[in-house]
């Protein structure tokens, strides 16, 4: 009797019952449905951050990370400035990393962010379609936070594990830009970040460089351009040595450091010895 009414009553409200083929589990299904939607929507999204969507990018496949400073006086005014259409033209980048450690996903790691422009790193003429762009804010001129750089780790061990980019593959803005560019500038703590394992260093064990060694040829497969000779070498020194210069002549520190460097990209590179196990 009770059942009887129960369909009468759907009936009557216009509904579908179990005898019109729909089940009891469907509102759960299609609930379930929905979800699985909405989160193939987010896969993308780093839970490191918040969301704060830039309509500025294209698609692309990453292969280096890219890191800026902001030149701005705080994260808001630089949210505003990577989420419009500038008169300089729209930019944008994938993160913006806040002076206090607060971290903002601005476009999805899918796609290709408007924040490198031209230049070129190795044999990559296209880096925002070869890269990830992290803006962190800093103004050029003062010491980044303790806790800035700490959640910077924590994002580049984040990313280059899923995206599966070489650690060493992390570079500045300028590095890929010289005379461009000057950032993230001379205060960047580059050592500190090697130290937990991103970007290159010099083998500090490598020593005075052959004579035979020749430390131009070293810049270039390092991956630095050399069109303009004086302003790579500035950017190579803000990197490497936390100085400006001048002039376009290396020095004998200049050398030390990129057979230094030579020596620990060989090494990175080189393929791992066989263990017992591999052995036939």
């Amino acid at each position: 009797m009770t059942h009887r009414k129960t369909r009468a009553a759907q009936a009557q409200a216009g509904g579908r019952g179990p005898a019109q083929g729909w089940g009891p589990g469907l509102p759960r299904l299609l609930v379930a449905l929905l979800l699985l939607v909405l989160l193939s929507a987010c896969a993308h999204r780093n839970p490191l951050a918040r969301w704060e969507r830039s309509p500025n990018f294209d698609a692309r496949r990453p292969v280096v990370v890219v890191l800026h400073y902001t030149a701005g006086n705080t994260a808001e005014g630089s949210l505003r400035t990577l989420r419009t259409a500038n008169s300089n033209g729209p930019v944008s980048a994938h993160y913006l990393l806040g002076k206090d450690g607060t971290l903002y996903q601005l476009v999805d790691e899918r796609r290709r962010a408007w924040h490198a422009g031209d230049g070129r790193w190795g044999t990559i003429t296209d880096l925002n379609s070869a890269s990830i762009g992290i803006e962190i804010d800093n103004d050029g001129y003062s010491p980044y936070p303790d806790v800035q750089i700490e959640k910077l780790i924590v994002l580049l061990d984040d990313v280059t594990r899923r995206q599966g980019i070489p650690r060493q593959q992390v570079i500045g803005h300028e590095d890929m830009a010289p005379g461009r560019k000057i950032d993230p500038g001379p205060l960047f703590p580059w050592k500190r970040l090697h130290e937990a394992g991103f970007g290159i260093w010099p083998d500090p064990a490598a020593g005075d460089p052959p004579p035979e060694f020749d430390g131009w040829l070293a810049m270039a497969a390092i991956g630095y351009p050399l069109d303009d000779r004086a302003n790579a070498l500035q950017s190579f020194r803000h990197h490497f040595r936390g100085m400006r210069s001048q002039g376009a002549e290396l020095d004998a520190e200049d050398r030390r450091i990129l057979y230094g460097l030579s020596r620990s990209l060989l090494q990175a590179r080189a393929p791992s010895a066989p263990t017992t196990a591999d052995t036939p």
